[in-house]
Parts: structure tokens; sequence; C-alpha cells
């Protein structure tokens, strides 16, 4: 959940913006004023409008395409994250974290959960394998890292390919139940964003984690509570033919699970002492900064609607 509302004070420990440009190495330059917003919007929506129309292009008309952005999302944030640790001198071998989250995402595409997990395993082992080349010094605290990198990001998003093979693993289209599941999974965790960001910027007072994230508050969390339980209704009862009940299940899952990966987030990024994970998004930051909310919700929300509405 993206929530806005104005600065409380200062941020608990440095952060600071690893960018390259002027500033980069000497004086930091001035950061340009996006007003309560917090943000670049003009940038931020072409971003938003690129990347969605590339992800409903793929959907539309051949959803194995889709595994590709998948593919490709995974290995970003994996590079994104080194990055990040690179700041506590964790190094992570992104060489065979990046092979095997593409071939978590392609199994579990191909061959279900069962083999997700068995993927998951191997890939663990291996990244530990190889990081015996490196010697003793520093082996537990980068194994450590580099498991829960496979965790986070290439075995959370190894779910969107679980929720794609829903109904076949060709075609696309909205008559597809895998294409319907992309779609339901998006657009209830962009409108936690969405309510959460406005209700902030419009009513945010009460801060929610003021020491995480000074910027989220309650009227935030209430307007993605909001926006995602009335998108969940809507999207299981008129594009899946569900019980709404369970569009109702759905709202109130993802909105809690998206809150939960955005505060997680925050508290890494702090840690690391950076404010966003790169610049690789005008308007947004880093990829893992758009996918918190995604990696949170998109395990519960395949278990959901695998059981109780595709089966």
């Amino acid at each position: 959940m993206t929530d806005a509302r104005p600065e409380t004070g200062p941020p608990d420990g440095p952060v600071h913006d690893r960018g390259s440009g002027p500033g980069a190495d000497g004086a930091a330059a001035p950061q340009k004023d996006h007003g309560r917003a917090g943000r670049d919007l003009k940038a931020a929506i072409t971003s938003g409008v690129v990347l969605l129309g590339a992800i409903a292009a793929s959907l539309a008309f051949w959803k194995p395409a889709f595994m590709l952005i998948v593919v490709i999302a995974v290995v970003v944030a994996i590079w994104e994250l080194r990055q990040g640790l690179l700041a506590k001198d964790i190094d992570l071998p992104e060489q065979p974290l990046m092979l095997g989250g593409a071939v978590m995402v392609v199994v579990a595409y191909l061959y279900g959960s069962d083999a997700l997990v068995t993927a998951t395993a191997v890939t663990a082992l291996a990244v530990m394998l190889w990081l015996l080349r490196r010697g003793i010094d520093g082996y537990v605290k980068t194994a450590t890292a580099s498991v829960f990198t496979l965790v986070y990001v290439p075995f959370l998003g190894s779910f969107v390919a679980l929720l794609l093979s829903e109904g076949g693993r060709d075609g696309g289209g909205l008559d597809n139940d895998g294409v319907q599941g992309i779609l339901t999974f998006i657009l209830v965790t962009i409108a936690s964003d969405i309510g959460g960001y406005i209700a902030g910027v419009l009513f945010g007072k009460h801060p929610m984690a003021p020491v995480i994230s000074p910027k989220k508050s309650w009227e935030g969390f209430a307007g993605s509570l909001v926006a995602t339980v009335a998108m969940g209704w809507l999207l299981v009862v008129l594009l899946l033919e569900g019980d709404w009940w369970v569009g109702l299940c759905l709202g109130l899952i993802a909105v809690v699970m998206a809150t939960l990966g955005d505060l997680c987030e925050s508290v890494m990024k702090r840690d690391l002492g950076i404010k966003d994970m790169s610049q690789v998004i005008p308007g947004h930051g880093g990829l893992m900064d758009r996918l918190d909310s995604l990696l949170a919700t998109i395990a519960p929300i395949w278990l959901l609607l695998h059981y109780l509405v595709f089966t």
C-alpha cells in the first residue's frame, strides 16, 4: 500500500538514495519538491500505463508471454536486492539466484506447486554450494541473505505462474481462468495502493507506523480497506462468477497482506539506509518498490482462488 501524508519528522536512521548523477559523490543535489504526493506523478502515471499496457497485451493474446515479463521482473528484483544489501557488505551470488529464480518460475507454470517446492530446495542447495567457493568468512551471513532473497522474490513470484496456469497453459483473453485470476490479483492490489494513496493525501493525520514509514496513516489504511474489499467483491462476483463472500475475503486478505508487504520493505530500506531500491521505473523508484505489495498478496490470493473459485 502506498500512502502519502506530510512527513512528521526525520526518519529513524540515515536514509539516502544511492543513485548516480550530480551530487552522488559530493554534496547532495537538491530534490525536486513534488508536494503532498511525494513523487513525480506525471512520470509515475506514464510508467504505470506502459507497464500495465505490456501486461494487458501479453495476457490478451498469448499468456505464456506474460511469463517472460515475470521472469524479467524476478531477475531485476534480485539485482536490486543485491545492490541494496551491498550497503551492509552482503554480496549475493546473483548468477545462481537469477538462473534458479527463472527456472522456478517456469517450473511452477509448467508442472505446478509440487515441482516449485522441489525447484526451490534444489536452488537453495545450489546457492549454498556456490558460496563455498568464497571461503569461510561471511558464509553464514551471505547464505542466509541468499535463501531469504530466494524465498522473497522468485518463490513468491512463482505463485503468479501458478495462478496464470489455471485454465491451461496456452491461449489468452478474458475467457481464460488464469488470465482472469491474474487480472483479479493485480487489480485488487492496485486498488489497495490507490485507495491508500488518495485517502492518505486527503485525510492522513494519524501515523500507522511512524518509525517505519512516517507517511503511512490509519486514514490511508481505511481507504485501502474500502477500495480493496469493493474491488475484490466486484471482480469475484462479476468476472470470476464466484460467491460474494469469497470476494469479501479476497479483499480483506489482500489489503492486510499488501500493507504488511509494504511495511516489511520499508523496514528493509531503513535498515539498509536507502530511500529506493533503485531508479529503474521513473516516478516509482525501484521495481521492488512496486512489487512489495504484489509479492505479499499473491500466495494467499492463489490459494483462495484455486480452491474456492477455480476448483
